[in-house]
This record gives structure tokens, sequence and C-alpha cells, in this order.
């Protein structure tokens, strides 16, 4: 037995490490290959790594081997050596046109990802403040450390968002669009106390959230420890506020009784589950995609995007906050008083 467990670990080590690899050779092939060849060869590398990785996912789905992402490891360094071979001569123009629809789609997406993130955010601060309202029930301790995380929170954005100000705000345009939401942000968190629909927990997690997409509209992009460090966080927050929110999506919609005990004591026949399990299987085509594109966007366009993302997220709390009637039951579940 103690055979088995080790090996059994031994295999779950193996695997986790060959999984961070893969996930690693994409941070550094990518931005390699869009600084050292060109914009095409970044987006053909780009393309033919997301079809790969639609592969590996789809083997991982209906096979499930934990060799798996070993066997991937030499895969991508060979697609950046055919890329370079490539571009290092006369390049097919069948190539050029897939790398540029490729891009197209890419920068098409735009909105996909900005809405995709708005809502994730929401539902993943939705959920740390259902959460925190069920700790405030079983006992006064933890009531006192939420509120202290929540206060924490608060500060934090604050600083953040004083300390952003000088680079984010340097138009009058910027500097109003800045006023404007956080006009908004603080009219609909009194209006969210006022009416019992939100709480601490939810309205500084969105504070933090408003202070993040600041603080990347402001990045000096004449350095390359600004933009390096940009992608980076919007990479970091992007891919773990998806992964985030796929993980949340099984309790929605869910009453009472499925909320603590799931349909048929699981969760397995949920819709919301297999998407979440489909999500997590295809979380390497995510990376690739969410990161191609932020890299394809030049800062002036990824700028005006998180602006729309912070008032496309106020929006859509505002709705939430004020059209959810008090009765219905998933409101009442999803809700925080």
């Amino acid at each position: 037995m103690n055979v088995t467990m080790s090996s059994s670990f031994l295999w779950g080590a193996l695997s986790s490490t060959a999984t961070l690899s893969n996930s690693l050779q994409v941070l550094l092939f990518l931005p390699l290959t869009l600084s050292t060849l060109s914009k095409p060869a970044f987006l053909l590398l780009s393309l033919l790594i997301f079809l790969q990785s639609l592969i590996h996912g789809t083997l991982q789905l209906f096979w499930g081997s934990s060799l798996l992402p070993a066997m991937q490891l030499p895969i991508q360094p060979f697609l950046l050596l055919v890329c370079f071979n490539i571009f290092s001569q006369s390049v097919n123009p069948l190539l050029l046109s897939l790398a540029s629809w490729w891009g197209t789609i890419l920068t098409l997406s735009s909105p996909l990802f900005i809405i995709l993130e708005g809502i994730s955010s929401l539902l993943v601060v939705q959920k740390l403040g259902q959460v925190g309202r069920e700790l405030v029930g079983k006992g006064e301790a933890y009531q006192f450390v939420l509120l202290i995380a929540s206060a924490v929170a608060y500060v934090v954005s604050a600083w953040w968002i004083v300390a952003a100000y000088p680079a984010a705000a340097m138009s009058p345009l910027s500097a109003t669009l800045l006023g404007a939401a956080l006009t908004a942000f603080l009219f609909l968190t009194f209006i969210g106390f006022g009416l019992r629909r939100t709480n601490v927990i939810e309205s500084s997690g969105l504070a933090l959230f408003m202070a993040y997409n600041l603080w990347l509209c402001g990045f000096d992009q004449q350095s390359f420890s600004g933009p390096a460090s940009s992608y980076l966080g919007a990479l970091v927050y992007r891919l773990a506020i998806l992964l985030g929110a796929a993980r949340v999506l099984p309790s929605i919609g869910a009453d009472t009784w499925e909320a603590d005990y799931g349909v048929d004591d699981g969760w397995e026949g949920r819709p919301t589950s297999k998407l979440t399990h489909i999500l997590l299987t295809y979380r390497q085509s995510i990376l690739v995609t969410v990161y191609s594109h932020l890299l394809l966007l030049d800062h002036s366009s990824q700028v005006w995007w998180r602006w729309m993302n912070i008032f496309f997220t106020l929006v859509i709390w505002s709705i939430e906050l004020l059209v959810s009637g008090e009765d219905d039951a998933i409101t009442k579940e999803w809700k925080v008083d």
C-alpha cells in the first residue's frame, strides 16, 4: 500500500510540474516571438499552440491520463522552432492569412473578454459576500475578522486609486471618467446597503476591482517593466477570476435544498457543473487566448477597454441590486444582507 501511495504521489507531482512547465512555456514563448520575430510570427505561434491545447484538452476530457501533461512538454518548443524556421525565409501566403485571421478573431473578441471578466468579477465577490454572511452567523469572532478585512480592503483600494491617479487621469476625459465611476460606486453601495441587498465584503471587493483596473490604466509604457507587469497582472487576474467564476457557477440557480445537498445528493448532474469541468479541462486553451489577446492590444486600446470594464461591471451590479425582487428565491440565496 505504501508503494502504491508513493507511486501515486510521484505521478501526481510529475503531472503538476509538467502542467506548470507547459504554462510557463506559453508565458515565455509568445512574447519572445513577438519581440524577436514579428507580429505575424507571434500570431501563427499563438494559433498553433491554441490548436495543440484544444487537442490536449480533448484528450484529457476523454482519456484523462496523468501522462498527458508530460507528453505535451516537447510539443510547444517544437512549435516555437517551427515558427522560427518558417519566418527565417519567405513565408507562405496561406500561413500569413491564417495568422491575420487569428489576429482578427482575437481583436474582435475584446468585448467578449470584457463582459466575461466583469461578470466573473461580480460573481466571485458576491460569492465571497455570501460565504462571509454564512461565517458571520457562526459567531462574533468571524464578524470581527470580516469587518477588519473589509476595512483593510477599502483602505487598500483608496490608497491604490490615489497612487494610480496621476498616471491614469492625465487627461480631462480620464479624470472625468474616474470621478463618475467613483460616484456611481458610492451611490450603488449606499443603495445596496439601504435595500439590504449587499454587504461590506461585496462592496469592498468591487472597490478593489475598480482600483485594479485604474492601476492598469496608468502604467508607463515607455519602460519594459511597465508593460511586462501590466500584462502579467492582467493575465493572472483574468485567468484567476474566470476559473473562480467557473467554480462558482454550480451554486447559481439552486434552491435552498440544492445549495446544501446538490441535485440527487451530488453536483454531477447539474449543467453548470459540466460546464465548469469543461472550462477547467480547456484552461490552457483559455490561457493561450487570453494572453495572446492581451499581448496584441496596444496601451491605448487597453486603457479604454479597462474603463469600459469598470462601467460595464457597475451597470450589471446596479441592475442586480435594483431589479432583483426580494421574493426571488435565487436572489434570497445569493443576496447578502
